[in-house]
């Protein structure tokens, strides 16, 4: 996968569109394009390229199907992460989740073609990230910072969207909502996020919970917190909600059913050593998710009446 920025070269009579390589569409042009003399018509405009690359990175998440795999925000073992990637790209996933390393970027996109999200709370970092080829960013993944006592509250979480939306005002965000809050709190929070132009909010709560059961039980229990937050957020905001954070292939479907768009996991897959076993964990919650698609429901409901 390989990341494009317009350039426009105009002359006297006309104008043309040329791809500059090693660029992203996405970030905020900060400098001057060269101008040469070619007469062409333009190819296409940056608008809509920016639209159709954003239209990609979303469209699992409308037809409520996508699956994000999460390496970790500071997980920055590169043997790790490609492990991680190699497991949703051939598990089935839509979609991978890094920390915001340039490094870590160009070589998750050698590994996948699934569209790769960054993930931090520097927005700064961002940039960078996004020009070696991430398609998304994502403010959250806070569950390493909780162990060190760090909280986020939403005048913060709100400040670091707005400064994100300055630098990169094209780039598809999602924005973690803390678990710490109150339900109602999270709740008002995410309208405020979507009032910021924030185009998916994910959910958390795999932290706060203590299953008390093994097995299935207990699956369920260590889900509860973040599927009432996908089931109420999803019932607040018009943009897709991704349920994270505890989730396995026993309560993933129970996301989408809540409401969710996609869901995001993470330790489920990326606590395991083996590349192999990870892959059978994607496999394993990409086909608990296909039985929840609107699609198999139609096709389930058909085949009774049959």
């Amino acid at each position: 996968m390989h990341s494009l920025t317009c350039m426009t070269i105009s002359s006297s009579s006309s104008s043309y569109t040329f791809l500059k390589p090693h660029h992203n569409p996405l970030l905020a042009p900060t400098s001057r394009p060269n101008v040469l003399t070619l007469k062409k018509k333009p190819c296409f405009s940056t608008k809509a390229l920016l639209s159709s690359t954003k239209e990609s990175v979303l469209k699992d998440f409308h037809e409520r199907k996508a699956l994000k795999i999460i390496s970790g925000l500071h997980n920055f073992d590169k043997d790790n992460v490609a492990s991680v990637v190699t497991a949703a790209e051939k598990g089935g996933a839509t979609h991978v989740d890094i920390a915001c390393d340039p490094e870590l970027v160009k070589l998750a996109i050698s590994l996948t073609s699934c569209p790769v999200c960054v993930s931090s709370v520097d927005p700064a970092s961002f940039p960078a990230a996004v020009e070696a080829g991430a398609l998304m960013v994502e403010i959250g993944n806070y569950d390493s910072f909780y162990e060190k006592g760090v909280v986020f509250t939403p005048q913060q979480i709100l400040g670091l969207t707005k400064e994100t939306r300055e630098i990169l005002p094209s780039v598809t965000l999602s924005v973690t909502v803390p678990h710490t809050l109150s339900l109602p709190d999270q709740v008002k929070l995410a309208e405020l996020l979507e009032q910021e132009g924030v185009d998916i909010i994910q959910t958390e709560g795999g932290k706060c919970s203590n299953p008390t059961k093994s097995g299935v039980l207990g699956l369920i229990e260590k889900a509860t917190p973040t599927l009432a937050a996908a089931y109420s957020i999803s019932r607040a905001v018009k943009i897709p909600v991704m349920c994270s954070s505890g989730l396995s292939a026993v309560t993933a479907p129970m996301a989408i059913t809540a409401g969710a768009a996609g869901v995001g996991v993470g330790s489920a897959v990326n606590r395991l050593n083996d590349v192999v076993a990870m892959i059978a964990e994607v496999k394993s919650i990409a086909t608990s998710l296909q039985t929840t698609s609107p699609m198999h429901a139609t096709h389930q409901v058909e085949t009774r009446r049959q």
